[in-house]
């Protein structure tokens, strides 16, 4: 019988990347092109973990601008566009990113993203960040019929990955990807320097980490324990 590899599974926006510089910007262009105000920075950023037309609808809502679905396709298509000519003029990994994953490399962990990005600007994002190589599967909002926090978004990144659920691991920085893991049955490792609205020690992730250097000693107990009660590192 032969043993699925260990897989670790990355949310990115607010996970692996600080991507909301590149996302407000484009949020804030679509906005000046209707001849409205741009949001401050710390308001736009609250909407980030939920997708692209979820942060474009809300950030219309933000700045009182009247929409129906019909406008919503049609900025939604313009927002696209721009956010991919500007992907990376901003967004960096996270401190400690590249390390980590070397170290659990080597310790034969094989990494997906499952992400509610789509699925071509995850891909290209992560080749211009430069570690899309290191990926065995990067699946984005549209590469299945279902997304977070739906858990077969999930189940099915690791089995396209080549893994199985029951030996894998998520990281992630919200609410989404906790209850996502949480309903797959997935033990679940939560970032505290995201997207979360909500403080993520309260969201009772199975591990909270302040920083990437911490990871490899916290997955590396999930993979002893499987699950236990959450903590701090």
């Amino acid at each position: 019988m032969i043993t699925p590899p260990k897989t670790l599974v990355f949310d990115l926006d607010g996970t692996l990347a600080d991507t909301a510089p590149d996302i407000i910007a484009t949020l804030n262009a679509i906005l000046a092109s209707l001849g409205h105000p741009t949001l401050p920075d710390q308001h736009a950023i609250e909407m980030v973990g939920n997708g692209a037309r979820a942060l474009l609808a809300a950030g219309l809502k933000a700045a009182k601008v009247p929409f129906d679905q019909r406008l919503l396709d049609k900025l939604f298509v313009q927002f696209l566009a721009h956010y991919e000519k500007h992907i990376a003029d901003k967004t960096q990994l996270y401190p400690g990113v590249i390390a980590a994953l070397d170290r659990l490399a080597n310790d034969g962990f094989i990494f997906a993203v499952c992400t509610n990005k789509m699925e071509h600007h995850a891909k290209l994002l992560l080749e211009k960040l430069g570690i899309k190589n290191r990926f065995s599967a990067i699946c984005g909002r549209d590469s299945f019929p279902f997304f977070k926090p739906d858990p077969r978004h999930l189940t099915m990144t690791i089995t396209q990955a080549g893994g199985h659920a029951e030996h894998a691991i998520m990281v992630g920085d919200s609410g989404t990807d906790i209850n996502t893991a949480k309903n797959a049955k997935v033990p679940v490792v939560a970032v505290n320097f995201g997207y979360s609205e909500t403080s993520v020690r309260l969201l009772d992730p199975d591990v909270v980490i302040e920083h990437y250097d911490h990871l490899y000693e916290a997955v590396i107990m999930l993979t002893k324990t499987h699950l236990q009660p959450m903590s701090i590192l």
